[in-house]
């Protein structure tokens, strides 16, 4: 054998390599035909010089490349005889080549890994009741009406609540005195317990009544996107112009057939179904989220560097994408990802050791997904969406990847079930 192989760790085997009589003779030939190829020596048209010539004229790069396939061929060999199921591409060291003669090298090799799971049968968890009550039912089906409700005017002397929607005027100043552009606003509107604004505003308003006049002092928090506000206390001078309230049509039946129901209570009915089903798929994210924390936490193993670096890009494009619908600048970006580098880094090595475990046990199940559970996770990614089952089919057709990440989620799924029937769920 040519070779020896070593394990680094378990997601890493090192291969080094060491040929005393080499020879070269069949690669060369097959580098010089392929430089032949493309040589365009002067007396010959482009492709036809002699071997020969070529050699003669290109002898150290054919040699080079000849000495390349010979090692990309031991390699694959090796990778082949040891079954060694690669991730990424190998990361060669320690090359010694002496011409005509011997060649030694190391091939530093990152590997799926291999992991034995501690024994969990005796981990207890709890998943979140669920319910879902006449008021949650309501607000679900309100939200289907956005398009047809209307802002109407508040009267009388009444103060702001929370629900209220409140049309303002502010301007924001700093310790300093100074009155920065992007704190004024006029003839604002916001609804009063949204979160839209820094922590204290929204609270700071409650009670104001139509025509009054108020300072609120803030502070803005840590972690917000603009540099130089962050920590700073800040006045807010804040005069009520309306308070208004969204107005929403009587839900009966003719409503309810506009938005495709057979009546009001049919609404209300499949409004509440759906609405579980969200619940139920939030409950048992949560409690997949705890079962994996508690599996890596208690079995430790290395994961390949490779795979954390792609699912790290994985990781800060799908940051990337939320925080530009924030308003996001590049620069702004620039900070956010130096500050949170190693968040990112954390985050995406847990997902990459959450895929790891789920794998592992997916194959000890000896899952798999069939065409049956495939068509019926579309069947209820339609009801969900709206879209016909034709059209999220046809989605799917268009992109083979699209399509096995959805049947890779099948998997993950079913293993989850797996595993808690083998373990305390309350």
């Amino acid at each position: 054998m040519s070779y020896k192989l070593e394990n680094v760790n378990n997601c890493t085997k090192k291969l080094s390599f060491s040929f005393e009589n080499l020879d070269l003779t069949e690669e060369i030939n097959t580098a010089l035909k392929e430089k032949q190829k493309s040589s365009n020596l002067k007396g010959f048209r482009k492709g036809k010089a002699p071997l020969a010539m070529v050699q003669k004229f290109f002898g150290p790069q054919v040699e080079s490349d000849a000495l390349n396939r010979f090692v990309q061929k031991e390699l694959s060999n090796a990778v082949t005889t040891e079954k060694i199921n690669l991730v990424g591409y190998p990361e060669f060291s320690n090359m010694d080549y002496k011409e005509g003669k011997s060649v030694s090298f190391e091939a530093v090799c990152e590997i799926f890994p291999e992991v034995e799971l501690t024994d969990y049968s005796t981990l207890e968890f709890t998943r979140d009741t669920v319910e879902a009550s006449d008021e949650d039912v309501e607000k679900t089906m309100l939200s289907q009406l956005e398009q047809k409700s209307e802002m109407k005017e508040i009267s009388g002397d009444i103060g702001l609540i929370n629900g209220h929607h409140a049309v303002f005027n502010f301007e924001g100043e700093k310790e300093n005195g100074e009155k920065p552009e992007n704190m004024k606003g006029s003839e604002f509107l916001l609804e009063i317990g949204s979160n839209q604004f820094i922590p204290g505003f929204e609270e700071g308003m409650l009670g104001l009544k139509k025509g009054e006049k108020r300072v609120i002092d803030t502070t803005f928090p840590d972690t917000y996107h603009v540099e130089d506000l962050k920590n700073a206390k800040v006045k807010f001078n804040v005069e009520l112009l309306e308070i208004k309230e969204k107005v929403y049509p009587e839900i009966n039946d003719d409503l309810s057939k506009e938005l495709g129901y057979e009546s009001a209570e049919d609404f209300k009915t499949k409004t509440k179904e759906q609405l579980l089903k969200q619940k139920n798929r939030a409950a048992d994210e949560k409690l997949h989220q705890e079962i994996l924390d508690k599996l890596i936490e208690n079995n430790s193993f290395d994961v390949p560097k490779t795979m954390v670096t792609q699912q790290e890009k994985h990781v800060r494009d799908e940051l990337k994408q939320s925080l530009q619908s924030q308003g996001f600048t590049e620069e702004m970006m620039t900070e956010y990802f130096a500050k949170w580098h190693e968040d990112v880094k954390s985050k995406a090595e847990f997902q990459v050791k959450s895929g790891v475990i789920l794998d592992t046990l997916a194959r000890k199940f000896e899952i798999e997904v069939n065409d049956s559970e495939f068509e019926a996770k579309l069947e209820e990614m339609a009801q969900g969406t709206g879209l016909t089952v034709d059209q999220i089919k046809s989605f799917y057709a268009k992109d083979e990847q699209t399509k096995k990440n959805l049947k890779y989620a099948i998997r993950e799924e079913k293993t989850f079930e797996k595993i808690k029937e083998n373990l305390s769920v309350k």
